[in-house]
């Protein structure tokens, strides 16, 4: 004999119901058939509904009877033409009958609520009898309520086990055929009345069936198996092909809506296997439940998540060491009915916190302040705490027992991602570890985690980028040519998911598609940073960056609020690490307190290492003594250019055409951008410096600096013979001009300089930067960094090493 359930949907049309039909031909083969069926989907929700209306007067529940009472005969005119409906009318007149009496009441008791619940499965399991009859199949139509037997507790009846299986077993004993159909989900009291087993019972109708005749059962779903987490949450979850008892109740308890959590109880207690088959692929393995699992089945089974939680929390010094504590606060919470999720106690014994339905907080708070009354009068226990719009999170495996770091990778991943715990709970037979969590982090959570704990393909980070101009577009090409790449060799998709410049602003929790970015970002919204920055996170993307590719104050007064949102940051922008120390540290502070990376490696030498470089010395117990350096690839590039054949302000107007210049060529030829990288190594390298304490002998005519940027070349070209004189007496002496920084003794300064032929800035060429770290371990020979310091290819990829390693952090 076989047991085969089939839930609502595999009941919700007449081709579902064909398909059905067709899987019972074939099972039907090999022996006789016991086909437990749910109501048809969304029906027992109408039905309810109805009661609800009518309870309140509503004259709309009349045409939601009318309206199932005609899905059901189109369906049997469907499978079954020329059908005798009489019970299709006869179930939708007593429905009415029912709806009438709650109406003239008032009310819906849960006993009335169980009458009227039951119609869905009667109707369903009666239609389909009809069809497989009209099809030429034996079928015998059983009323589960003659087998079934529990107790009074209506909408959550319990089941009587000696009663009903003695029922199942004798009924079946002297059943003559070969195919049965049970309405699944109902049962009947001791006094005949109508119960119900809780939403999903048809399962467990199932399961009681198994048990008792002693075979397996099959539940046939619209899903392929229980999933390695929610499908509607993770795209990437996949079918579990095998479960333990145990870890299947876990995962049915917290969320996992596949299989009523009481389900496997019976077959468990019989060692019976229960095998999960989806109705419309019956031909994909599915999850088997049995007694144990291979060895070599993963540690982690599933993650699974229960939304609409709450946390009331009772702490004080009355609570120490006071027995009968805990009984009472749960004693408390029984006699209200209000069911506990979850149980943390502090090992000092002076709080205690459980988790509890969102729905119950009210009725929880009254009962255990009544029943504490005497100690929150007098201050030994402090005011109750209550918090809701949370969630659980919970990874399950029977083997987590026998492998350790499991709670601390766990952890780990959520840290990096801005995902604060609130409470953890792991049994003492360590196959789950639950966690809550703000519920509007369950998403991502549960995606890092799936990440973490079972997809070996890759890992996806998100990335907002702000600025499209020259590095911005290289940055966007290099992205796309490398994305297959990353996949294949890092196991990183790298997404770009918001894009801003000045006019517009995009953003896609799927993605930006980067063949045609330039299009999409024309027709989005106008920008706005400030708005940017809060729909970031509000998406709240797992392994989130923010690329500031701009040269914004506005842009980079984001960054606090972005990192205290755990939203990494990669910034080319040099405003933010050259600002007021105490911002500086500020940001560095919350980097580290929100465990976000605060990268900036652009900021000095472009696509070089500087920066990184400065930072494995200082980590490895170095002291830097000097810096010295040519930090402008566009200053280097303009005095290995400027030969007097042409005008100096000409060669600056090519440094810009090439890229290599700021937005506004002044910051270079002031100083400015030369005074902030060496103030940001300096910062790196220890130094509390300021801005305005860095020396800066300009060489650039102060006339230069006023008007707009044509003035200025315009300037520029009256000032030549000035220029001019500069090169000359460097020529004269032998030397060759060069821009140099230098960081000494806790001074910083900036400044052209003629350089002699034996000092290594004398072959400095192009565009190149150079800079020599002065250490305890390197004091007579400095360690050297150089190369190409400007450009927009080299500036990119610097940047896109920096989302690299806040990827793999």
């Amino acid at each position: 004999m076989q047991v085969l359930k089939f839930g609502g949907t595999s009941m919700g049309s007449a081709d579902a119901m064909r398909q059905v039909k067709y899987l019972l031909l074939a099972a039907g083969e090999k022996d006789r058939c016991v086909v437990v069926v749910s109501a048809m989907s969304g029906v027992t929700d109408t039905l309810l509904q109805a009661g609800t209306l009518a309870a309140t007067q509503d004259p709309q529940w009349p045409a939601l009877v009318e309206g199932l009472k005609a899905r059901h005969l189109e369906t049997l005119g469907a499978l079954a033409p020329g059908s005798d409906n009489a019970f299709i009318v006869e179930a939708c007149t007593a429905l009415n009958t029912l709806c009438s009496g709650i109406a003239a009441l008032g009310e819906c008791s849960n006993r009335t609520r169980d009458r009227l619940a039951a119609f869905g499965e009667l109707l369903s399991s009666q239609l389909f009898t009809a069809y497989l009859r009209h099809e030429g199949l034996d079928a015998a139509w059983v009323d589960s309520r003659r087998l079934i037997r529990t107790n009074s507790m209506y909408t959550h009846a319990q089941v009587e086990v000696e009663p009903t299986e003695s029922a199942i077993r004798s009924y079946f004993a002297g059943a003559e055929g070969v195919l049965f159909v049970l309405p699944g989900f109902i049962a009947a009291s001791a006094e005949g009345d109508t119960t119900t087993l809780g939403r999903g019972g048809s399962d467990y109708t199932a399961a009681l069936l198994g048990a008792a005749l002693g075979v397996p059962v099959e539940i046939w779903t619209d899903v392929p198996g229980m999933m390695t987490a929610d499908p509607r949450l993770v795209p990437n979850a996949r079918s579990i092909a095998s479960l333990s008892f145990e870890e299947a109740m876990e995962l049915s308890h917290f969320g996992a809506k596949v299989l009523y959590p009481p389900t496997v109880l019976p077959l468990m207690k019989r060692n019976l296997s229960v095998h999960i088959r989806n109705t419309f692929a019956p031909d994909a393995p599915g999850t088997r439940i049995h007694a144990q699992v291979a060895p070599g089945e993963s540690i982690i089974r599933g993650l699974t998540s229960i939304t609409g939680v709450a946390l009331i929390s009772l702490e004080g010094s009355g609570m120490v060491g006071i027995p009968g504590f805990s009984a009472r606060l749960f004693g408390a919470l029984a006699r209200q009915c209000v069911n506990v999720i979850l149980i943390t106690q502090a090992s000092s014994e002076h709080s205690i916190c459980v988790g509890i339905e969102g729905a119950a907080v009210e009725a929880a708070r009254a009962a255990v302040q009544e029943e504490f009354r005497n100690e929150l009068r007098d201050g030994s226990i402090d005011p109750l705490q209550c918090e809701s719009g949370l969630a659980i999170v919970a990874l399950v495996g029977d083997r987590m027992k026998s492998h350790s770091g499991i709670s601390g990778r766990l952890f780990s991943e959520l840290g990096r991602n801005g995902v604060n715990i609130r409470a953890i709970a792991q049994g003492s037979s360590e196959r789950n570890i639950s966690t809550v969590i703000a519920g509007r982090d369950v998403r991502k959570a549960i995606n890092v985690l799936h990440e973490a704990f079972f997809e070996t393909s890759y890992k996806q980070v998100n990335l907002f980028i702000a600025g499209t101009g020259n590095v911005g577009r290289r940055l966007l090409a290099q992205l796309a040519q490398q994305a297959a790449w990353l996949e294949q060799h890092l196991r990183l998709q790298v997404r770009v998911t918001g894009l801003l410049n000045s006019r517009r602003m995009l953003l896609s929790e799927q993605g930006i598609a980067l063949a045609n970015w330039e299009e999409q970002l024309m027709a989005a919204e106008a920008a706005d940073p400030a708005r940017f920055a809060q729909r970031i996170g509000e998406l709240n993307l797992r392994n989130s960056v923010f690329v500031d590719m701009t040269a914004q104050e506005a842009v980079a007064g984001l960054y606090e609020s972005l990192l205290r949102r755990s939203c990494r940051i990669v910034a080319c922008n040099k405003i933010a690490a050259s600002s007021a120390y105490a911002h500086y540290r500020m940001l560095k502070d919350r980097a580290r307190e929100f465990n976000a990376p605060f990268l900036f490696e652009t900021n000095v030498g472009a696509g070089l290492p500087v920066i990184s470089t400065l930072g494995d010395l200082m980590s490895s117990g170095d002291e830097v003594q000097r810096i010295e350096a040519v930090l402008s690839g566009t200053l280097n590039f303009v005095f290995n250019h400027y030969d007097g054949s042409a005008s100096f302000a000409s060669i600056v107007r090519e440094a810009q055409a090439q890229g290599y210049t700021e937005p506004d060529p002044r910051l270079d030829l002031s100083g400015t951008d030369v005074a902030r990288k060496i103030l940001i190594l300096a910062r790196e390298g220890g130094a509390s410096l300021e801005m305005a304490s860095i020396a800066n002998e300009p060489f650039l005519p102060a006339s230069c600096l006023e008007g707009s940027i044509e003035d200025f070349y315009a300037e520029m070209e009256r000032q030549e013979p000035h220029f001019r004189s500069l090169l000359h007496r460097a020529q004269a002496a032998g030397r060759r001009l060069k821009y140099v920084a230098r960081f000494d003794g806790g001074r910083a300064s900036v400044g052209l300089e003629s350089v002699d032929p034996q000092h290594d800035f004398y072959h400095l060429y192009g565009k190149d930067n150079v800079v020599r770290f002065f250490t305890q371990r390197y004091a007579g020979q400095p360690l050297v960094v150089k190369g190409a310091g400007a450009g927009a290819e080299v500036t990119a990829s610097g940047v896109f090493a920096d989302i690299i390693k806040t990827a793999r952090l």
